[in-house]
């Protein structure tokens, strides 16, 4: 199995990142766009996801959603969040029904 270091890893860089100069990277330049450039990437993302998954194709999918993961925690490290943060919400949710889990949160 491997191991989810790497998403730790990938979070040292992003943060590092976060402060860069906007020519020096990708995400830097996607963090000096702000926000609205960091969720349309993020949406971008998720349509290809979709896409994928409705072509059926598994290998184009898993790298779609890598594509999303990796700018959903460029999104997190804006918002100064990171993997643990969604770790610890995936472990409060664990064994909880997903009906029983969504109306804990109320209406939103």
């Amino acid at each position: 199995m491997i191991d989810a270091e790497v998403l730790h890893r990938l979070q040292v860089t992003l943060r590092e990142r976060k402060g860069a100069a906007p020519d020096s990277s990708y995400v830097a330049g996607l963090y000096a766009k702000g926000i609205d450039s960091i969720c349309k990437k993020v949406a971008e993302e998720a349509a290809e996801t979709i896409m994928a998954a409705k072509d059926g194709d598994r290998l184009h999918l898993v790298r779609e959603i890598t594509d999303v993961w990796f700018h959903t925690m460029v999104l997190l490290t804006h918002f100064d969040l990171g993997v643990d943060d969604v770790l610890s919400e995936l472990h409060r949710r664990e064994g909880i029904s997903g009906i029983d889990e969504k109306n804990s949160r109320g209406h939103r």
